[in-house]
């Protein structure tokens, strides 16, 4: 069982590696062995990172780039397989999310969600396919959303982007099968991290916030997810464990998409 989840030998590339859960994901792929990489749209974040995987018992090499940019995804994928080897994993991880009203929203925001979301996946998997192709294997994890199934308010561009998203992952897995390459995605659901603190914090009267009530009641754990619960699922697609799971989107929710919620 140790072989069939091993990643010794394999170089492992995460989009947006820095913090979160990309930084979770990319902790869990070198402690399976992998030579882990990552990218950063800033180098200070790049060089929080490097330090923070540094802490934690790893070693990464960090890079700075802009996955919606042509040119700097070709620089960065072969700067990394220079230092690294060639790329055998790739999670597309990067993300940005607008929450705005649809009819409030300028069209040049919903363009930057979707460029980050959907076009740099594509970028980025355009890049490492051909090598993946003459090697003869490959894994590619997209990480969609909830909103790759379901919408919410104010996130017409995210939801729209992770929906497309989950049918590029169809795609390149049906495009890319016949080579041995598994195009996998992994949809997170409310994850406990910085960018969702202020929705947990209790009000000054220690009531909990509404959002973080809802959520609780919405999700049959009653808890938010915790960045290493990503940890397993994105070995597990990263690994020989998934040589015949293909196009299959790995939803890590607690069961939110199964259920509408407890009867008031």
């Amino acid at each position: 069982m140790d072989e069939l989840f091993s990643l010794r030998g394999r170089t492992a590339l995460v989009t947006g590696g820095a913090h979160g859960i990309g930084f979770s994901m990319g902790l869990a792929l070198a402690r399976a062995g992998a030579a882990l990489v990552f990218n950063s749209s800033r180098a200070d974040h790049r060089d929080e990172g490097v330090r923070a995987y540094r802490d934690a018992g790893v070693e990464a090499r960090g890079y700075v780039a802009d996955v919606t940019d042509e040119a700097q995804v070709r620089r960065l994928v072969r700067q990394a397989e220079a230092e690294a080897g060639p790329i055998d994993i790739l999670v597309n991880n990067a993300g940005v999310i607008q929450r705005t009203e649809l009819c409030r929203m300028e069209a040049a925001d919903f363009r930057r969600v979707v460029d980050v979301d959907l076009v740099a996946p594509f970028l980025m998997a355009r890049e490492v396919l051909p090598g993946m192709v003459r090697r003869g294997h490959g894994k590619i994890i997209n990480v969609c959303s909830l909103m790759s199934e379901v919408g919410r308010e104010t996130v017409s561009a995210y939801a729209a982007a992770k929906g497309g998203l989950k049918m590029l992952t169809k795609n390149i897995a049906a495009e890319y099968g016949a080579y041995n390459i598994q195009c996998n995605g992994i949809g997170p659901g409310y994850i406990a991290t910085s960018q969702t603190a202020p929705l947990r914090q209790p009000g000054p009267d220690g009531s909990m916030h509404p959002f973080d009530a809802f959520l609780r009641g919405r999700t049959p754990a009653g808890r938010w997810g915790q960045p290493d619960d990503l940890a397993g699922p994105v070995v597990f697609l990263a690994s020989d464990a998934s040589n015949f799971v293909n196009e299959h989107i790995l939803y890590v929710d607690g069961g939110i998409l199964a259920y509408l919620g407890k009867q008031p």
